[in-house]
């Protein structure tokens, strides 16, 4: 049940943790040092980590410039998944993005992960556009979405 589960920004000591994470989740995870700057160095970089019993089991980011926010990344170790903690974790992320000022939300997803963008839909996202070749790692494109938030 996601009411056991506890949502809290990311700190530096999170993130061996969070690299877990990344590196269950993605074919190209992002590095140490990107994590480092993110909470360090961009100021409009806002992230969420998902706890149960002080074990981080996902994590979400954002940028939010003005009223925009646009997701960098979400992902839930894979054995925590299909528990709706992705839906839950997205839901928080909106919610701090509206009480930092965002109107809308966006992000890509690859036009693959059918999963994600069902989940992104129920959550009110609709589709804006393709981005062609934007993954580097095999040139997927991405399929662009928005939300009003």
């Amino acid at each position: 049940m996601v009411d056991s589960y506890v949502f809290r920004q990311m700190r530096e000591e999170d993130i061996d943790q969070v690299l877990e994470v990344e590196h269950a989740s993605f074919t190209l995870p992002w590095s140490r040092e990107a994590f480092y700057n993110e909470l360090y160095n961009n100021k409009f970089a806002v992230y969420i980590v998902l706890e149960e019993d002080d074990r981080i089991i996902g994590y979400c980011g954002t940028w939010v410039v003005i009223d925009e926010a646009h997701v960098t990344n979400v992902a839930i170790l894979p054995s925590y998944r299909g528990k709706k903690l992705g839906e839950a974790l997205m839901s928080k992320l909106m919610s701090v993005s509206r009480e930092m000022g965002a109107r809308t939300m966006t992000l890509e997803v690859r036009v693959t992960n059918h999963v994600a963008q069902s989940l992104y839909r129920k959550l009110g996202f609709q589709n804006g556009g393709i981005r062609k070749n934007y993954y580097s790692d095999n040139q997927e494109d991405a399929l662009i979405m928005w939300v009003k938030i």
